[in-house]
């Protein structure tokens, strides 16, 4: 099978009422362990790739293994640009061989945010790939990424829906409430599917959710047991993710959660085995750590048993 794009991912799951999980990778454990979930739950998946990432560990490296990974499996894949800064960035994803792009144009006013996301539009849809936009703020922090509290803004459904005819976006993130970052909420969690289901109703294209991570307490208490500081940390519960799926979202974002369940797999090898040293002993069970993660978060956004639909 062939890289598929965003677009042929998710309008299998938009019609029949499933989303897709877009997996954020740095490198080649975290994509082997999101990989061997979708194996085991015969799932597609969006492997997301950051500006950060491409930083890290270099666009050919990230695009070729996952091209091994298509290869290796014939599971439905897409190779996706997350928050893509500007024009220039997403040129760079295209030429690299990414399937789908993002760019997030959300910090400039709804006339200078269309102008950019139809202009990223037109030359994705030329290149065979799809684009996401995103119109509202969501706050918190992810890399490049940094919006405070009092700057976040909700998306409007009348803007939205002028956004979305006059771009031609394939699909938008919206803002409902959720947060970047393991620190998304300080009191129970308040997103507005009232929001949700007007966007879901005026708009005839796949929704995107960003700041999913739900924080999961078996995975942050792995992590603090063996000595890591995440107090306060809160996020998105499953029931919430799971509604937003049966209004629209097709597309939902983890990145923070793949973050602690690796995280909590190493500290645990490194603290209770403190003479080692080879990087196979501790990556490994991290590896492990995201595959389970990943699996759960696969089964709870309906995409288990999916890859078969394309």
């Amino acid at each position: 099978m062939p890289l598929l794009t965003n677009d042929q991912l998710m309008q299998v799951g938009f019609k029949e009422g499933f989303a897709i999980g877009a997996y954020n990778i740095n490198n080649m454990e975290i994509l082997q362990g999101i990989v061997e979930a979708a194996r085991l739950e015969n799932s597609p998946a969006i492997i997301a790739i950051s500006s950060g990432a491409l930083k890290y560990a270099g666009a050919r490296y990230l695009v070729e293994m996952i091209k091994v990974a298509v290869a290796e499996t014939g599971l439905p894949l897409s190779i996706h640009l997350d928050h893509g800064a500007d024009y220039a960035k997403c040129v760079q994803a295209i030429h690299a061989g990414f399937s789908s792009v993002m760019i997030d144009a959300s910090k400039l006013n709804l006339e200078e945010n269309i102008a950019a996301s139809k202009q990223v539009t037109e030359l994705a849809h030329a290149a065979g790939c799809s684009c996401e936009a995103e119109l509202g703020r969501l706050q918190g922090i992810e890399e490049h990424v940094v919006v405070k509290e009092g700057e976040a803004i909700l998306t409007d459904p009348d803007e939205a829906e002028r956004f979305v005819k006059e771009t031609g976006v394939d699909s938008l993130a919206v803002a409902i409430g959720t947060s970047h970052g393991a620190y998304k909420f300080k009191g129970e969690a308040k997103l507005d599917f009232d929001r949700l289901a007007e966007l879901n109703k005026r708009l005839d294209i796949p929704l995107v959710l960003h700041g999913a991570s739900a924080v999961p307490d078996w995975v942050r208490e792995r992590a603090e047991k063996y000595g890591a500081e995440l107090g306060g940390s809160k996020g998105v519960p499953d029931e919430a993710v799971t509604k937003a799926v049966t209004m629209g979202v097709a597309k939902v974002n983890i990145d923070t959660d793949i973050r602690l369940s690796l995280l909590g797999a190493i500290r645990e090898v490194l603290q209770t085995d403190p003479k080692q040293f080879d990087p196979r002993k501790y990556l490994a069970p991290g590896r492990e750590a995201i595959t389970k993660l990943v699996r759960h978060k696969m089964q709870l956004l309906g995409s288990t048993g999916k890859a078969d639909l394309y």
